[in-house]
């Protein structure tokens, strides 16, 4: 039995404000949905994802912008970084971990420049949206087996 990954719920204070940083980044909108005052539902879905977010209002008590290290996974990172920007993002240079192919949390052992041998798995970028939930954006060109 597979079991995919299909939605992950992010905390945001303003609906609108979330849905349209999301749409300006390029997440496709899925669904618009609201019953009520009290219940609202936003979907979008990253470029080529399969797996989406929801956030809206009535979906969690989490505080807005208390969801850190979503991962979006792209095969150029350097790419990537240059469409975000373009697109008017505030993300930070490329950076890679000082002891291998994952990161610690905040900014701890960040070291400027891509992953010095070009690893999968370990050249990043970051951004949070408008609330202040933090994305990074991982570098993976061949994934490992049974992926």
């Amino acid at each position: 039995m597979d079991f995919k990954l299909e939605v992950f719920v992010v905390p945001v204070g303003d609906v609108d404000k979330a849905k349209a940083f999301y749409e300006q980044f390029g997440f496709r909108l899925d669904a618009d949905y609201s019953v009520g005052d009290d219940f609202r539902v936003v979907q979008v879905t990253p470029p080529g994802s399969e797996a989406a977010i929801i956030f809206g209002r009535g979906l969690s008590a989490a505080e807005p912008g208390s969801v850190q290290g979503l991962h979006l996974v792209v095969t150029d990172i350097e790419a990537a970084r240059d469409e975000l920007v373009g697109r008017g993002a505030d993300v930070s240079d490329v950076w890679h971990d000082a002891d291998g192919v994952f990161h610690h949390a905040g900014d701890v052992n960040r070291v400027p420049g891509p992953h010095p041998e070009r690893a999968d798995y370990g050249s990043f970028v970051s951004f949070s949206d408008v609330d202040g939930n933090g994305w990074i954006v991982q570098e993976v060109v061949t994934r490992a087996p049974g992926r």
